[in-house]
Parts: C-alpha cells; structure tokens; sequence
C-alpha cells in the first residue's frame, strides 16, 4: 500500500528549542493513520497533521480496553545519521499482542515502513542531546460502536512520535523500587506477556501508592505464590550474584522486553554470565544481607537500563550497592547507547541506519 501524504507546509513544521523535555508529553506535527473494517482489512494508511482524534461513545476500546501497543525510539547518532533498535522486533511483539486480544495483524513490512516514513518526515524533532531520542508510539484500538462484548470488527492503527529525554527523574541515578504483597499484576494465561493497555491501568492503583511513600515503581511478585519476582511496572529486571546475572524466566506473565533480550545477548559477548530463572524476593532480601547482591537494574525503551538503588519489602528498606550505580549496569547502558548514537560498532546488525524512504 501506497502511504498519503497530507502535510503541513515547512514552516509550521519547525521543531522548537528542546531546553527541557517531559516524557511524553511534546508531540511532533504528524501522525499515521490506517483503517480497517471486515470488508477491506486494513486500508487508507496515511500521514496527517497531529490532531484529536473522533470517535463513537460505544467504542469497544472505550468499554472493553481492546488496545495494545508498542515503544521504541530513533536516535540521531554521532555521525549525523538516524538509528533505530531492533524495531522488526517491535513488529513481531506487536501482532503476537494483537492475536492475543483478537486484533488484526499488520504486515511487520508495513508496520516498519509506516515508522520509516513517519519519522523521516518529522526527523528534525529528534533532539540532538546525548541522553535523548525521538519516542515512537504505535497503537491500534478498536473503534466499532457497540455495547457487546466482542472482538470489533473496525479498528485504527495509529503511530505519534515525541521527542524525549531521560524518562525518569533520576536519569541514570539509581532508582527505588516497591514491592507490592496487596496486588499483582497478571497470572499465566492472562496478557501479562503482552503490550495491553489493561495491563498498566490494573497496575496504577499500586503504583500511587508507592510514589506516596517516596518510590519510583512497583516490584511485582509473581500472581499464585507471590513469592517470585516478576518484573517492574514499565521494566524487566536484572539481579546481579557475584557473577551470575539473572533475570526471571519468561512464564507466561512477564513482558518479554526487546531490551532484556538485547542485555542477554551482550552478556555472553561482555563475558558475563546470563541466566534466565525463578528468583524469589526471599533470595534478593538474603543476597543483600549477605553481600552476595552485587547490583540490580531495569530494562527498558524508556530508560534503557535504570540502576536500582534501594528496595522496600515488609516494612523495611534495603540498599543495594550502596545505593549506587555499579559497573555491570555502567558497562550495559554504555554499550546499549553507544550502538544506539553510532559510537560503537554495531556487531549484532541491530540497527537500522534511516534513509530517505520517499525516494
């Protein structure tokens, strides 16, 4: 399919002076649109000017939260060129979360074209500051008007771009973390393993909380046994033993996140062992106290690698690596970023360098 291109002319498409930037919350002037309905499957792909969008009360997205979603980012390197990680690895995760919740699927060459095109377009919007990146949010929801509970059968797929820098506060400071016994976030068998919307609206109430009492984001423990560590609520998390880092097994209700994938991978390169496994809270209280716990760190689009420096559990908090942040997630965020601005090599062929994709 041929992409429309309606845009605004050049001079309302300048990008302001990125002094400060909020996650999330400055958009760039266009956005892509696609439709689709039963009869034509998905079709219209266009680019259009950033603007609200209209829809039906009954919206079965409005009423049953069938949405799902994708995170990813582009990048101005070093050498001036444009770099995204991994996305065809964004495409799949995105139709395995759209089979989950009875969406349609988006051909994974299509889906990369659209991010290619609309980026391109709006490329000025990526901040040039080490530490920044262009954000780029793909999303599709159902749109039919109806107060049944089914599967829609009209849908629009929506890509918006927002230039970011570091999404948390604490930037690559340690961050602390919460963990919650009163609420889980997902049981096997449900959408813990996939990007939907529902997921992160159940996880709000626990996360308010935390922020109250001074954390950044919840720990979640596994939804039977809560005993288990799970992942963080927009990361993956990493435990650093002596000289084993481990990450929990994928089970069914974690994320698989690209990062986490990606940190696994380079492990084996950087000559750290990397394993994925159960790992109670009991045995990250006990390898605290013990000294065992070296480091600890999250993974993630947003903040790559985010150290963590303190964990609250039971009414107690620990502090890990003296609250500081260790070599290993150091030499994890330096490599991560560095292939992302182009400043190392990209032996793994997990970039895609952008080129002009309207020639």
């Amino acid at each position: 399919m041929e992409i429309e291109l309606n845009l605004l002319p050049e001079e309302k498409r300048k990008a302001p002076d990125f002094k400060t930037l909020a996650f999330g919350r400055v958009f760039t002037p266009h956005m892509f649109l696609m439709n689709y309905d039963c009869k034509k499957g998905w079709h219209s792909p266009r680019i259009v000017p950033f603007s609200n969008l209209e829809l039906h009360p009954a919206a079965i997205v409005l009423h049953y939260a069938q949405t799902i979603f994708e995170g990813l980012k582009a990048y101005w390197g070093v050498d001036g060129k444009i770099r995204l990680f991994r996305p065809w690895e964004n495409a799949k995760r995105f139709n395995r979360s759209a089979e989950r919740l009875c969406i349609p699927t988006i051909d994974p060459d299509f889906f990369l074209k659209a991010i290619k095109t609309l980026v391109w377009i709006d490329r000025e919007w990526i901040p040039r500051e080490r530490g920044s990146a262009l954000y780029i949010r793909p999303f599709v929801f159902g749109t039919e008007g109806s107060l049944g509970v089914k599967p829609s059968h009209e849908y629009l797929f929506v890509i918006i771009l927002s230039p970011v820098s570091s999404y948390y506060e604490e930037g690559f400071n340690p961050v602390k973390i919460y963990v919650t016994e009163n609420y889980v976030r997902a049981f096997p068998g449900g959408t813990g393993d996939v990007k939907a919307g529902g997921n992160y609206a159940a996880s709000l109430k626990a996360l308010e909380e935390a922020k109250k009492k001074g954390y950044t984001q919840i720990l979640w423990l596994d939804g039977i046994e809560r005993k288990y560590v799970e992942e963080v609520g927009t990361m993956n998390i990493f435990f650093y033993f002596e000289d084993e880092l481990a990450t929990p097994s994928l089970t069914g209700s974690i994320l698989p996140g690209i990062t986490r994938d990606s940190v696994l991978k380079l492990a084996n390169h950087l000559g750290i062992k990397a394993v994925e496994r159960k790992i109670s809270i009991d045995e990250v209280i006990e390898g605290i106290e013990s000294g065992r716990l070296k480091e600890c760190f999250g993974t993630g689009t947003a903040a790559v690698i985010s150290p963590v420096g303190k964990i609250y559990y039971r009414g107690k908090e620990y502090l890990i690596n003296n609250g500081e942040t260790g070599p290993v997630a150091k030499e994890f965020f330096n490599y991560l970023t560095g292939l992302q601005y182009g400043e190392i090599e990209d032996i793994f062929g997990w970039t895609i360098i952008l080129e002009d994709p309207l020639k």
